[in-house]
């Protein structure tokens, strides 16, 4: 009687072993599930990091720095001047559109008057302060190396849109070959630069 009361006690306790097992496991499986649905929804809808592709943002960001990006920003507050931003730019080319994710600096808002003279812009005919550009580029004499397009007749920014220009003026693509952006287009704000670790700074 002793002895088969000992084997009863033995196969409950291998039984609540099993269910503590089963137990843990399913516990770590609902803490991943978990980890990983709050993962993805804040990267689709508060933070995203973004790999420079490119010299157009220079010396500011280089390629392949690595960028973290706001996504609520301007569902908080309006797109500022300065702001450095990640965009979806659309073309076509007749047959098929392309989606290509830009980054800029905010130079223009809507309402606002956009020229160029000599490689200086103009916001509502006042010379813009820009001490983000490099002086390898502000003190070149020929004004085609140190802006690429030294004039732009003047452009009025549309509402719900803003102007963007690269910090590299010689090397970039931006509003003034393909116009003002429209602010719905914003991916968000990029605020600080991730990698590498030697350049961790706020934009």
């Amino acid at each position: 009687m002793v002895h088969e009361d000992d084997n009863e006690v033995v196969t409950a306790d291998q039984a609540s072993t099993t269910s503590d097992s089963f137990k843990a496991v399913r516990d770590w499986v609902i803490v991943l599930v978990v980890a990983l649905v709050v993962a993805l929804g804040i990267r689709t809808y508060v933070f995203q990091q973004f790999y420079i592709s490119g010299p157009s943002m220079e010396t500011t960001l280089y390629q392949p720095n690595r960028v973290l990006v706001n996504k609520l920003s301007y569902r908080l507050h309006d797109v500022n001047r300065g702001d450095v931003v990640v965009f979806d730019r659309v073309t076509s080319n007749g047959e098929s559109i392309q989606h290509d994710d830009l980054i800029k600096r905010v130079i223009g808002l809507a309402g606002e008057k956009i020229s160029i003279s000599k490689c200086v812009v103009y916001v509502n005919k006042v010379a813009l302060k820009e001490p983000y550009l490099d002086s390898r580029d502000t003190e070149q004499e020929n004004l085609n190396d140190r802006c690429n397009q030294p004039e732009m007749a003047e452009v009025l920014v549309p509402q719900k849109q803003v102007f963007v220009l690269g910090d590299n003026r010689p090397q970039s693509m931006d509003s003034r070959m393909f116009g003002p952006v429209d602010e719905d287009r914003i991916v968000g704000r990029a605020f600080v630069v991730l990698w590498p670790m030697s350049r961790w700074r706020w934009l």
